[in-house]
């Protein structure tokens, strides 16, 4: 079937974070978001089916996913990035998040350090401060507008800190950075020479736009056996609100430390509607997830050309993948204050201030394009009203 991704449902009304929380969140009503990082689009019609299913039978006991969830979870990663997953190398957790949190807490104990890149998605910083760790960062560095990493800062961090868990973002929220091989392998040797365990939250993965995304134990025997790779259908179908993430560790002892966390925290069985959707969505959505590529690769393009003939003072990170764009607004030559009461307050716009991914971010914003067209345009001439007043 043909997907419409001009005219989806209206989400006010909802009790959606992105729609219905403004004023909660110090925002004037009538503000337009383009922020947190889920899409405004319906799931895939065999994934909506297989919800109306689980609504008509009724009941909505303990669950655990059998033999043909790990089928079909293995087959989506074979086929799409060339990684068979076994069953008894999946943890099921509420959200990647969570893992995240999780694992420092399964491999540092408090006092020890933990390493970003850094801006970074906000949370990745939250987890490790609000577990009693320190934080390293390894500034990513803007090289003519693609974001590098300092090799030898890498390094050092992890020496001078004797940091033994490294938080990675593949693909990278917020710049878009996708990971070649040889970055992947470096990152995965330093790591290997100072025996680091590496958190590869890899959520974005079916969003790369113009290369290959590599899923990180596929590298090497010795990287896939220090890797906690986390996944999830939650960014790929929008199904954030399901809370279901599939976290895959090769490694029997980091697998074990991991399940012990998960038990400690109370976590059991997954959801069942969340399950039957996971199924659903990976076993079905192939189709309505290339007719939804292709239209974020045309809101992409649109962007682009809005900002480079409209509004040239903001620049465009140009993102490898993911559907967040992350916007460089140095030129405007405004403060942090002043650039949030643009955005906020003479734009109407809620997107996400760069300093929430870090002192990296000062002068930036991210912007969410995973909308209706028409959202994005009335979002892009709102910013370029305000730009030009």
């Amino acid at each position: 079937m043909r997907y419409d991704f001009d005219s989806p449902p209206s989400r006010a009304g909802t009790d959606s974070l992105k729609f219905d929380f403004a004023a909660e969140r110090g925002r004037p009503a009538d503000i337009l978001p383009l922020w947190v990082a889920d899409m405004d689009f319906p799931a895939p019609q065999e994934v909506l089916d297989a919800i109306h299913n689980c609504a008509k039978h009724g009941i909505f006991g303990y669950t655990d996913p059998k033999a043909d969830y790990f089928e079909i979870l293995s087959a989506w990663f074979a086929d799409r990035f060339g990684y068979a997953i076994r069953p008894e190398w999946v943890d099921i957790t509420p959200g990647v998040v969570v893992a995240l949190a999780l694992a420092v807490k399964a491999y540092t104990k408090p006092g020890d350090w933990v390493l970003i890149q850094s801006p970074v998605y906000y949370p990745f910083r939250e987890v490790i401060a609000d577990n009693d760790r320190q934080i390293a960062a390894n500034s990513l560095v803007p090289v003519d507008g693609v974001y590098q990493i300092d090799f030898a800062d890498f390094e050092e961090q992890i020496v001078r800190y004797g940091v033994k868990l490294f938080l990675l973002c593949s693909p990278q929220n917020p710049t878009g950075r996708v990971w070649t091989r040889e970055e992947l392998l470096r990152m995965g040797e330093i790591c290997a020479q100072h025996g680091v365990v590496i958190v590869s939250d890899e959520i974005h993965c079916d969003f790369v736009w113009n290369n290959a995304h590599t899923v990180l134990p596929t590298l090497s025997a010795e990287l896939a056996e220090r890797t906690v790779l986390c996944t999830s259908p939650a960014k790929t179908f929008n199904l954030a609100g399901l809370q279901v993430s599939n976290i895959i560790i090769q490694n029997a002892l980091l697998r074990a430390k991991f399940k012990k966390q998960v038990d400690a925290m109370g976590y059991s069985q997954m959801s069942s509607v969340g399950l039957a959707a996971t199924k659903a969505a990976y076993a079905h959505g192939g189709d309505w997830l290339a007719q939804l590529r292709e239209y974020l690769t045309d809101n992409l393009t649109f962007l682009r050309s809005f900002l480079r003939e409209h509004i040239p003072q903001i620049r465009l990170i140009e993102p490898q993948g993911t559907y967040l764009a992350w916007l460089d607004c140095r030129d405007l030559d405004l403060s942090e204050q002043e650039l949030a009461d643009l955005i906020t307050n003479k734009a109407g716009l809620w997107l996400d201030s760069g300093t929430m991914f870090g002192p990296e971010g000062a002068g930036f914003q991210r912007m969410n394009f995973a909308c209706p067209r028409g959202t994005l345009e009335k979002a892009l001439r709102r910013l370029k009203n305000a730009v030009d007043r």
